[in-house]
């Protein structure tokens, strides 16, 4: 079973991964409007408003991975922490995957708005692990290769 429900003091309240295949996750938002924060060693960055996807990954602790990034309290850390903790941001969905994260994200269409978002560390040329894919309706193709999407109600 693979749930995940919003509360109403945290946004979300519970997440049940039963499968240990998962090593990447998606993370589809929304920001309202137009952003800028200041992000980690990548400075400065201003975000346009839209639709984006992030892609992670998560080795071990993958729940806890995902719930620390979904609350908004938390120590920020990893770069996605700086968006999500933005009122200005609406997760619509988070995917779950056992491709791998680098690949996973090449199949995801959408362009790159900061490089090296989420990327530091990546040695497949990425570029960025967030993409933003504008005012178009999330399809199939945007996901491919996700079979489980766990749903936000």
């Amino acid at each position: 079973m693979r749930s995940l429900e919003i509360g109403k003091e945290s946004r979300f309240r519970r997440l049940v991964l039963r499968d240990g295949s998962f090593t990447s996750y998606q993370i589809h938002f929304r920001l309202d409007s137009t952003f800028r924060v200041s992000v980690g060693k990548l400075g400065n960055c201003v975000f346009p408003p839209g639709k984006y996807v992030y892609t992670g990954s998560a080795r071990r602790n993958m729940k806890s991975r995902i719930l620390r990034h979904l609350s908004n309290r938390k120590v920020l850390h990893w770069h996605i922490d700086y968006l999500l903790k933005s009122p200005r941001a609406r997760v619509s969905k988070v995917v779950l995957s056992g491709m791998e994260e680098c690949r996973l994200n090449r199949l995801t269409d959408g362009r790159v708005v900061v490089r090296q978002f989420g990327a530091t560390d990546c040695k497949a040329g990425c570029g960025s692990h967030l993409k933003f894919i504008g005012e178009k309706k999330t399809n199939r193709r945007q996901t491919k290769g996700n079979k489980h999407p766990v749903r936000i109600s």
